[in-house]
């Protein structure tokens, strides 16, 4: 097992860590249900035969919707989840993401949860959501929590950013 030592940012559903600008950041635990190396079709980056390595290489492999770390764990948590449930079996979007099951309902509820339970107290939850085939508010309605802010872009831009925060805990008398 990976060792968490001090690291205070978990990514459950890293991919091939394309968000991030320091794909090998010393705080974050880069996971993934994944583990392998793909060539996918993407004429973008030049290359005469029209195919780019992708590498999927986590730190842990792991899944979302059970997460193998003690409740409050870490201060921030970056959750990217797959976003499509249609897709061929050569699609290159799946390839870079993954895809949803058919139970995509409770995979992305159940996520939300478990990312929850692994903030500290204080913890922050940002949330990344590309409304290709299923819409945000569909998202959002799976989790109690409601968040602070974001960035809802539209159906045209397609990516949506969130950012929540750990309830509070209060005593009660």
């Amino acid at each position: 097992m990976f060792e968490m030592d001090d690291k205070r940012v978990l990514d459950p559903c890293c991919g091939s860590r394309m968000m991030w600008f320091d794909r090998t950041h010393e705080d974050v635990v880069f996971g993934d249900c994944r583990n392998e190396e793909t060539f996918v079709t993407d004429r973008s980056h030049g290359h005469a035969d029209g195919t780019r390595k992708l590498i999927i290489a986590p730190d842990v492999r792991l899944d979302f919707r059970a997460l193998p770390y003690p409740d409050g764990s870490f201060r921030l948590v970056a959750f990217d989840p797959p976003h499509l449930v249609r897709a061929g079996p050569r699609s290159w979007l799946a390839a870079k993401y993954g895809k949803l099951g058919k139970d995509w309902r409770d995979d992305l509820r159940t996520g939300f949860s478990e990312c929850f339970r692994v903030l500290d107290a204080h913890g922050v939850l940002v949330f990344k959501w590309s409304e290709t085939q299923i819409k945000l508010r569909e998202v959002l309605a799976l989790t109690p929590h409601k968040p602070l802010f974001g960035n809802a872009s539209g159906k045209k831009a397609g990516t949506h950013w969130m950012v929540f925060m750990k309830e509070r805990v209060r005593d009660h008398d």
